[in-house]
């Protein structure tokens, strides 16, 4: 019994809140051909990373995944790692 009380009381840290970088950064615009800010949103596998894990606003990574995608097929970034 004790044991079961202990464990409810060893509850996960939460994590810090994760802001916009965009908002933070004040840039209206997200730009393909900036590949530096683009590859801090994908994954080693050159997956798109979620908004969960970016801290981005719904608005923002809408035009990350676009821009991504643009830059995918105009060749300034791999469909999958190397």
């Amino acid at each position: 019994m004790e044991r079961r009380q202990q464990q409810r009381n060893n509850t996960p840290k939460k994590q810090e809140k994760r802001y916009c970088f965009f908002k933070a950064h004040d840039i209206e615009d997200v730009d393909y051909k900036d590949i530096e800010t683009l590859r801090r949103f994908l994954s080693s596998n050159m997956k798109i990373k979620p908004r969960r894990k970016t801290g981005l606003s719904a608005k923002y990574q809408r035009k990350v995944a676009k821009a991504i995608k643009q830059a995918r097929i105009a060749g300034l970034l791999g469909f999958t790692a190397k």
